[in-house]
C-alpha cells in the first residue's frame, strides 16, 4: 500500500496516528496564507467520510447527516451526528471492532467509508447505513501484522451496530516491501441491488504490480464475496494506484477517481485520474489508467481524491473533484477543488473550497467529505495541521464548513495563456494570478462549456501593474462590448461585458495589447430569466 506507522504510540493528549497518505509530496509543501478556515470538529488525523440519511423508515431520521473519520487519539471509528444540515456536529458514539471481540490488538480505524443503502441488499433494507473499514491488528512490539476490510450494518439510523463480514484480509507492516496489504474499502450499492466493493491491494507484487486496484461484488447483501476483479493495474513493479472513490453520473453510469504514485510516465506522483464503467463493473482494460484531470494550463489535483456529482446548467451536470495537494502550478495547499461541466471531458477549472486547510504534514487534506446542502452550499469536511505543531500528523484537527461554490467562475491561471505568467498572490481568489503581458501575441483563452445559448453578462476580474489599462474580450471570435475604463488605481478591479453565448463550447479570449494586466478569474452569468 502506502502507509507508515507512527514510531511509537504514546497515550498523549491527543494521541497518536499511523498511516501515511500514498507516496511522498510531489516537492516542497507550499506556503499557505495564516488564515485556515473552517470550524474545529475533533482532533482527527483525517480519511473524513459522511452521509445524509435519506431512506430512513423513520422519517425523523432524513435529513441527518452522519460523519466519520481516521482518529488520532486511541480507539476505534467515531461517529458524529448533525442535525442543521451540517451546522454543528456532537459525537454519538464509536463504530467498534467487532469479529475479533475481546482481542484487544485489533482496531476498527483506518479508511472509514459510511454510506446508506437507497434500495435493499440481499436481506438488507432500503435505509440501512453500512461502514466499511480497516480493522488492523498489531504485535506486542506495535508492529502491523495483519489487515482486514470488513463490513458493518446498522438499521437503526447509526444507534447500533453489527459486523456483517470480512470482505478481503492482508496483512504485514505497511513499511515492509513485501507486505500484502489492503486498503480503502469504498462501497456501491447498484440499481439491482448487487453490493460492490472497491479498494487497493499490495498483494500482487509478484506478478509484477507494486499496487493495484480491485473490487468484488456481494450478491447477498455483503454477507459473502466474489471473486476479484483487477480495474487499474499497471505492470512494472513500481506504479501505485490507490485511493479510489467511485460516484454515480447520470448519463455516463460510474465515475471511479484514484491517485497514482510513482508514475513512471512523467513527473507528476499522485496526478489523479478518472475511468468511466456504464455499469460499475466494467472499467475497461485494466491497464488503461483512464484520464488525468488537470486544466488547461497543467495544473491537476494530487492524491487522496474525492468526487462529487452536482447538478448543473449543462445536461452532464458538474464533477467536482477534491484532493489533498496539487501539482503543475495548481494550489499545493490543496485549497481548491477541481470542476468540469463536460461530463470530465476537456479540461477542468479549479474552484475555492470552503475548508481552507493548513498543509504541514502528509495527512493533512487526506481523503475528504463533500455533502450537497439543501441551501445549495457544499458541506465541506477535510483535516488540518495546527499552527503550534504542523508537523506530526498526531496533532491534526478535522475541520467542517459550508459555502457555494463558484462553478460559473473561471480562474485565470488555469486558461490557456500566450505571453503570461503564473504569479503566486494571496490576494487573489485562488492564491494565484496571471500577468499577461502586451502585445499581439499574448492572450488568455478559455475553453467554456455552457449549457442555454442566449446573451450573457461576463465581468473579469483584473488589476494594472502601473499602467492605465483595461482588458479586451473577443467570443467565438466576435468582439465583445463594454468592459472598463482604463486606470492606474490601486487593487483588483471588474471589467464587464455583454455578449451571446451558444450551447455547448464557447472560446473566450483576453487580451491587453496596450499595456500588461494581471489577471484573477473570468465570470459567467446565467442566461437572464425573461
Amino acid at each position: 500500500m502506502r502507509r507508515a506507522p507512527s514510531p511509537a504510540r504514546r497515550l498523549l493528549p491527543v494521541a497518536m496516528s499511523v498511516l501515511l497518505c500514498t507516496g511522498v509530496v510531489d516537492g516542497a509543501i507550499a506556503d499557505v496564507p495564516d488564515e485556515v478556515v473552517g470550524h474545529k470538529l475533533a482532533p482527527g488525523i483525517g480519511y473524513a467520510s459522511a452521509v445524509k440519511l435519506a431512506h430512513q423508515s423513520n422519517g425523523g431520521d432524513n435529513g441527518r447527516l452522519l460523519l466519520v473519520y481516521e482518529p488520532s487519539e486511541a480507539g476505534n471509528v467515531p461517529l458524529f451526528e448533525s442535525r442543521d444540515d451540517g451546522d454543528s456536529f456532537k459525537r454519538i458514539g464509536s463504530i467498534d471492532e467487532t469479529a475479533h471481540r475481546g482481542d484487544k490488538s485489533w482496531a476498527l480505524r483506518w479508511q472509514p467509508h459510511l454510506s446508506e443503502l437507497a434500495r435493499s441488499s440481499g436481506d438488507l433494507p432500503a435505509g440501512t447505513l453500512l461502514l466499511a473499514a480497516n480493522a488492523i491488528r498489531r504485535d506486542g512490539g506495535e508492529r502491523i501484522t495483519d489487515q482486514d476490510l470488513q463490513l458493518y450494518a446498522s438499521v437503526d439510523g447509526g444507534r447500533s451496530w453489527t459486523y456483517r463480514s470480512s470482505i478481503v484480509k492482508g496483512g504485514g507492516q505497511p513499511s515492509d516491501r513485501l507486505n500484502k496489504g489492503v486498503w480503502e474499502p469504498y462501497i456501491v450499492v447498484l440499481d439491482d441491488g448487487r453490493m460492490v466493493v472497491f479498494y487497493s491491494t499490495e498483494q500482487h507484487k509478484a506478478q509484477g504490480f507494486n499496487q493495484l486496484l480491485a473490487h468484488r461484488v456481494s450478491n447477498d447483501g455483503g454477507r459473502t464475496w466474489g471473486k476479484e476483479v483487477f480495474d487499474v493495474a499497471l505492470p512494472g513493479g513500481v506504479e501505485r494506484p490507490g485511493m479510489a472513490i467511485v460516484e454515480r453520473i447520470p448519463g455516463r453510469g460510474y465515475a471511479m477517481v484514484y491517485e497514482n504514485i510513482d508514475n513512471t510516465g512523467a513527473a507528476r506522483n499522485g496526478q489523479v485520474h478518472i475511468k468511466f464503467s456504464r455499469d460499475g463493473l466494467d472499467w475497461g482494460d485494466a491497464g488503461d489508467r483512464g484520464t488525468p484531470i488537470q486544466t488547461a494550463s497543467g495544473a491537476y489535483p494530487s492524491a487522496c481524491p474525492t468526487i462529487r456529482w452536482l447538478p448543473g446548467e449543462t445536461p452532464d451536470g458538474v464533477i467536482v473533484v477534491a484532493a489533498q495537494r496539487a501539482g503543475g502550478g495548481g494550489d499545493a495547499g490543496g485549497r481548491t477543488f477541481y470542476w468540469n461541466a463536460d461530463g470530465g471531458r476537456g479540461p477542468w477549472w479549479e474552484a475555492g473550497a470552503p475548508v481552507r486547510k493548513r498543509t504541514g504534514n502528509i495527512h493533512a487534506g487526506w481523503t475528504q467529505a463533500m455533502i450537497p446542502r439543501a441551501d445549495g452550499t457544499l458541506l465541506h469536511v477535510t483535516s488540518s495541521s495546527t499552527a503550534n505543531a504542523p508537523a506530526p500528523d498526531e496533532t491534526n484537527e478535522i475541520l467542517f464548513a459550508s459555502a457555494p461554490l463558484a462553478l460559473n467562475r473561471y480562474e485565470a491561471e488555469d486558461a490557456v495563456r500566450r505571453g503570461g505568467a503564473q504569479i503566486d498572490n494571496v490576494e487573489a481568489s485562488a492564491y494565484r494570478k496571471v500577468r499577461l503581458a502586451s502585445g499581439k501575441d499574448a492572450d488568455l483563452s478559455f475553453d467554456v462549456v455552457v449549457g442555454q445559448s442566449g446573451p450573457r453578462t461576463l465581468a473579469v476580474r483584473f488589476a494594472d501593474i502601473g499602467f492605465a489599462a483595461a482588458p479586451r474580450m473577443s467570443i467565438n471570435g466576435v468582439a465583445a462590448t463594454g468592459g472598463a475604463t482604463p486606470s492606474t488605481s490601486e487593487g483588483w478591479r471588474e471589467a464587464t461585458f455583454k455578449a451571446p453565448l451558444k450551447a455547448g463550447h464557447n472560446r473566450i479570449v483576453l487580451s491587453n495589447p496596450e499595456r500588461p494586466l494581471d489577471y484573477d478569474w473570468l465570470r459567467i452569468d446565467p442566461v437572464a430569466s425573461p
